[in-house]
């Protein structure tokens, strides 16, 4: 089966100290909903394709996303899911947001309309949580990188794969393997481990571990690195200025790390390298000369190839849906991911192989692939998951206790300012959260935790359309208080373009800081002092706003707990990567 009280000394730390060596966490015995990889009916893949049209061959390599919401057994919500395996035999799916439950309600419906087995893709970056509403939320990867601890990196991967396989899913579209060394990265950002190649490869290569030794097949993404971009894929195409000896030594290293730790298949970067190929802005999901020339033939990656999406911007706005899947799969590629329009594309496909643009041999080795991923699921041997089982295998208490852990361990404390008198005391606070207008549950964890610590907390709310009474109302509630807290949930969201906070609210914390003990913690992108010149207040980082990394900020600010982490990336001069003021 596939599935602290603490005493107020503080030491600045300018770089990070040795990692003690990794030790896997034994291998639990695996709850029955899991299938153990490798375990599965005697399936001769070369025959099973042998039995397949071409149309159906084609459908094997398409993966439309489906939202994982309830829907009930006749609703409308299932006519086009059942369209798919009906007419187009797709492969997979890729699930989306939903609870565990109706997640899998949905995956063993559309797994027994299936003629064949369904291969099931998601994002998992920072844990289950991510697509399951109520599964385990880990810090964001780059919280990891501020622990620097491989042992933290493969319990994700772990939990991660355990949470997945009892909803039925396969494959994680994790871990980001890019090296996130441009501060103004609009999408990257916190997705990434650090800066460091060899760092971030270290990591990764943990990942894969956990996930993939408990059932769960992985993924290296963005191949060959989105790391040093300015631009959203989402939007346009990005640019990626690095020639061979650069790629070599910097974005391809913790590629070449995860995939020898065992990295299942490598997605696809909508990026264009035109040191790589002279005059052709083509990003690199259609461009052969870096998913063939670079991928399959220089690292010899013989796995699964998985384009980012299809649907965005960087290359739909060139190509249509269907010619966009031929030159993907032309370029190397195995899997098409979210399709723009499956029958455009499938038609498209069938047509590129009828006239002899896309061979026979190329595309049977494609589909032998994905066949071959689901035999070693042991997809042929049982679809399903039993949903009895799937309260027991999400959100368990023990999965939260780890996430507790890795979160308190990410702490990172740049500037020091008022934090000992935060520490030491209880008090009257005024506490602004920054968040988008989706996220209604930022900072509540950290309020909660703070008054039952003894502190009396005021909270309001900022989001990004917030206009100027909702700061002047914002401002009043600071005047009324000795300390504040801002807690800002900056982080990056798709075709935004960018990831910074608002010029008005670094104005009022800029204001703030001369008047009253203040704290700014980033419950996101670290990056955000670079839009405070002069604020020499308290700065922690905690890299997200899942409860865990709350929780955590909330025992830091309250005395109980330590903060231990080191930046995993460079904020500044006077603040490198390694740099951490150590509270114990």
């Amino acid at each position: 089966m596939l599935l602290l009280a603490c005493a107020h000394r503080a030491r600045e730390v300018a770089s990070s100290p040795p990692v003690p060596p990794f030790q896997p966490t034994p291998t639990p015995v695996l709850p029955p909903t899991q299938v153990v990889q490798g375990r599965s009916a005697n399936i001769n893949t070369d025959s099973l394709l042998g039995t397949l049209s071409t149309r159906q061959k084609v459908g094997q390599l398409l993966m439309p996303w489906l939202l994982g919401n309830y829907a009930g057994a006749d609703a409308e919500d299932y006519d086009a899911a059942f369209a798919w395996a009906d007419s187009f035999d797709v492969g997979g799916i890729l699930i989306s947001i939903g609870s565990p439950l109706d997640v899998a309600t949905r995956l063993n419906m559309l797994q027994r309309r299936s003629k064949l087995p369904l291969l099931v893709g998601a994002d998992l970056e920072w844990g289950a949580a991510m697509r399951l509403i109520g599964g385990t939320a880990f810090p964001m990867d780059m919280g990891i990188g501020a622990t620097g601890r491989e042992e933290d990196a493969y319990e994700l991967g772990r939990v991660t794969a355990l949470e997945a396989r009892a909803v039925g899913i396969h494959l994680t579209f994790s871990p980001v393997v890019d090296v996130n060394n441009n501060p103004l990265n609009p999408i990257i950002n916190t997705r990434s481990f650090g800066e460091d190649p060899a760092s971030v490869g270290r990591l990764a290569a943990a990942y894969v571990r956990g996930a993939e030794e408990h059932g769960l097949f992985t993924t290296a993404k963005h191949f060959p690195g989105h790391g040093d971009t300015e631009t959203d894929t989402h939007i346009d195409v990005p640019v990626v200025r690095s020639c061979w000896s650069r790629l070599d030594t910097l974005e391809l290293v913790p590629f070449r790390a995860a995939l020898a730790a065992g990295a299942t298949a490598t997605m696809t970067a909508h990026v264009a390298l035109p040191c790589i190929t002279p005059g052709d802005t083509t990003p690199a999901t259609l461009s052969a000369a870096v998913m063939t020339g670079i991928l399959r033939d220089s690292l010899r990656f013989t796995g699964l190839v998985v384009t980012d999406a299809l649907s965005m911007a960087a290359i739909q706005k060139k190509y249509g849906p269907g010619e966009v899947a031929v030159r993907a799969f032309l370029a190397g590629s195995d899997l098409l991911l979210d399709p723009v329009d499956l029958r455009a594309v499938s038609q498209a496909m069938v047509a590129a192989v009828a006239n002899g643009r896309i061979t026979v041999a190329r595309l049977d080795a494609s589909v032998r692939r994905v066949l071959e991923l689901k035999r070693r699921a042991g997809l042929f041997e049982r679809r399903t998951v039993p949903l009895d089982s799937v309260t027991s295998g999400v959100g368990r208490r023990e999965y939260q206790q780890i996430a507790d852990d890795v979160a308190a361990r990410a702490l990172t404390l740049v500037q020091r300012g008022p934090i000992d008198q935060f520490r030491a005391t209880r008090g009257r606070v005024a506490m602004v959260v920054y968040a988008e207008e989706t996220n209604l549950t930022a900072g509540n964890t950290l309020a909660r935790e703070l008054r039952l610590a003894g502190d009396t907390v005021t909270m309001f709310r900022l989001y990004p359309a917030s206009g100027t009474l909702s700061y002047d109302s914002a401002r009043t509630i600071i005047s009324r208080n000795p300390r504040a807290l801002f807690a800002t949930s900056v982080r990056f969201i798709a075709g935004r373009g960018h990831v910074s906070m608002p010029d008005s609210l670094a104005r009022t914390v800029l204001a703030t800081a001369p008047q009253r003990a203040t704290v700014v913690a980033s419950l996101g992108s670290p990056y955000l002092l670079a839009q405070m010149p002069g604020y020499a207040s308290g700065y922690l980082l905690a890299w997200s706003d899942s409860p865990a990394t709350e929780r955590a900020v909330a025992r830091a600010l309250a005395g109980s707990a330590p903060v231990t982490g080191r930046l995993p990336i460079t904020l500044s001069p006077q603040y490198p990567r390694g740099f951490g003021i150590e509270l114990r």
